[in-house]
């Protein structure tokens, strides 16, 4: 690793995908992230127990389920409805759910996919999850952001991979400038 290198920001992406359509947005902020910061992707199954408080940033992506974060019974429905059922077990809530309170170095910046015809719902996944971010004693690093898929299954709406871009190397804007300033 160079010395560049080890002056990044340090960031983990924990997502969570039932269609892959979240997945695709999550590698995408990645890649926006990818030429200013040191980036890690996993999914919320493999996600560790504890975030590493060397992190500068953990970025929290989900699907909005049923005006929240989804839920076992979610879930189950996306899997009724052709989802695979090996990313149905644990979800960012549960993962969330399972983290300490406290004060934490990282700072959390969330996002969430949704249906474009209901853009307009009052309830997402990243609201929530930023939400619980802050009550567990994370720093929100910026307003959640949310991705449009066109169906419940897909395919992501035009233009939204290129959007995710944008938003991760605003991300690693931030990012940047807080761990610049430490």
């Amino acid at each position: 690793m160079t010395a560049a290198a080890d002056q990044q920001p340090r960031v983990l992406v924990v997502y969570e995908s039932l269609f892959g359509n979240t997945a695709d947005v999550a590698r995408e902020v990645a890649a926006g992230m990818s030429d200013r910061a040191q980036v890690s992707v996993v999914e919320v199954q493999q996600a560790p127990a504890l975030p590493d408080e060397s992190l500068d940033l953990v970025v929290v992506g989900a699907p909005t389920h049923a005006f929240s974060m989804s839920r076992p019974s979610t879930r189950e429905d996306a899997v009724r409805q052709g989802a695979d059922a090996s990313h149905a077990g644990t979800g960012v809530r549960e993962w969330m759910d399972a983290l300490e309170s406290g004060p934490h170095r990282p700072r959390v910046a969330t996002f969430d996919t949704r249906v474009t015809k209901v853009r307009r719902i009052p309830g997402s996944a990243a609201r929530r999850a930023a939400k619980i971010a802050r009550h567990l004693g994370y720093s929100v690093a910026c307003p959640p952001e949310s991705f449009y898929v066109e169906d419940v299954s897909g395919p992501l709406a035009e233009g939204e991979l290129a959007r995710a871009r944008v938003w991760g190397e605003h991300l690693a804007e931030v990012c940047g400038t807080a761990a610049a300033s430490r």
